[in-house]
């Protein structure tokens, strides 16, 4: 019995340090993420329906804004906006072999606007001026009934949009 109540509280103090551990590691992201998106000056914080009027101009020519989706290729293939140029979120390190002018203007989104204040950040480290964060993503683009094109269906539109479920890890052991 003695044995059995040891096991009980080591297992206790395991969880509870997994549990404080994990506790610190989410503090400690969003401590991150403040830092980086303090780096984007606050009047290249765009909204949805901003990045809809640059995309018009860019559709109509009078615009060379770069539009980039960051989003994975299935995401993008899934659905996305007409004419936009698609790069995992993993993959910013790419940009300035693309986009050599310190001055273009880039406009970076992704589903929510999570991994685009990310990316975004990184450019402006790069030394790019002119690099606008999305709030609001994809997700809500197609929420306002904005035009959306998917690799196997053409033109789609949202009309009753399902929240995603929270996503979890599942690590496979070593074996």
């Amino acid at each position: 019995m003695k044995k059995l109540s040891l096991l009980l509280a080591a297992v206790m103090m395991f969880t509870l340090a997994v549990s404080a551990s994990a506790t610190t590691l989410k503090e400690n992201e969003k401590a991150v993420r403040t830092e980086l998106m303090k780096i984007i000056p606050h009047n290249k914080h765009a909204t949805t329906d901003d990045l809809y009027k640059t995309w018009q101009k860019v559709e109509a020519g009078t615009s060379k804004a770069v539009l980039f989706d960051i989003r994975t290729e299935a995401e993008f293939d899934a659905g996305h906006i007409k004419d936009v140029d698609n790069i995992d979120s993993g993959h910013f390190y790419g940009i300035p072999k693309k986009i050599t002018d310190p001055d273009a203007e880039i406009w970076i989104f992704c589903r929510t606007g999570h991994r685009a204040g990310y990316f975004t950040a990184m450019l402006y480290k790069y030394g790019y001026k002119n690099a606008y964060f999305v709030k609001g993503g994809v997700k809500e683009w197609g929420e306002k009934g904005y035009p959306l094109v998917t690799k196997y269906l053409g033109e789609i539109k949202v009309t009753n949009y399902q929240k995603k479920q929270k996503e979890t890890f599942k690590f496979r052991e070593n074996k």
